[in-house]
């Protein structure tokens, strides 16, 4: 009786298996960072190789600084201080910035006051230039140069101090001081990253998903030319 009972059970068994009912195996682990929201996901897309020399560098290679590329008669310097400073007050036409506030300035959360001619603020790429020519710039032609140099999506007006001691740092050498804005600083760099074909080095896909598996819900910003700045603050 139990020689049967133990047939019957084999052929139960294998019944189950060629069907598909078989005790399912454990879910494989999970990777540390995956999931989460577009600006991680597309973190995750990017290619990673080594930093490449900045040998030929220059910042003519991007073109005339603040060109108008938007053909709104209006340098893109005054095109970002208009979008991004609040109590903008003009000088003799509507394009030339007299004066302005960063409320606030999005790297520090600080108020930063611009007067032109003695401004205390920078516009900032948020990919550097040189970084970005150590990452697939120096092989473009200048049109695509010119582009990243002037691209909304890439600039932000911020305090110039701190501007300038992030150099041309990337996520894994440097952060905004504010760390109520590194999730959208972040996801910003990842955006310009994806949008021009640049890649990451280890260290800073590494450095990116640290921060933004924080803030799981995090978007990439978006848009054209002209396009709003990303938000100034969000979750991290």
């Amino acid at each position: 009786m139990t020689r049967l009972r133990s047939g019957a059970a084999l052929a139960l068994i294998a019944a189950l298996a060629m069907t598909g009912c078989t005790e399912p195996a454990p879910e494989a682990a999970r990777p540390e960072g995956t999931g989460g929201g577009a600006a991680l996901a597309a973190a995750e897309s990017l290619t990673v190789k080594g930093r490449a020399p900045r040998t030929g560098y220059d910042r003519d290679k991007f073109g005339t600084p603040w060109a108008d590329t938007d053909s709104n008669s209006c340098g893109t310097r005054d095109d970002i201080l208009k979008r991004d400073l609040v109590r903008v007050e003009f000088g003799d036409d509507r394009c030339e910035v007299a004066s302005g506030t960063l409320d606030p300035d999005p790297y520090t959360g600080k108020d930063v006051r611009f007067v032109r001619g003695r401004s205390q603020v920078d516009i900032d790429h948020v990919v550097a230039l040189s970084d970005a020519w150590q990452k697939g710039a120096r092989q473009w032609d200048a049109s695509k140069r010119i582009a990243l140099a002037n691209d909304p999506l890439n600039l932000l007006a911020v305090d110039a101090s701190t501007n300038r001691s992030k150099g041309d740092g990337d996520t894994a050498t440097w952060l905004p001081p504010n760390k109520a804005y590194r999730c959208t600083y972040v996801a910003a760099q990842v955006a310009v990253k994806k949008k021009y074909g640049l890649w990451v080095t280890a260290a800073e896909k590494a450095a990116m998903r640290s921060v933004l598996s924080r803030c799981p819900d995090q978007e990439l910003p978006s848009g054209g030319n002209p396009t709003k700045a990303p938000a100034r603050f969000g979750a991290d």
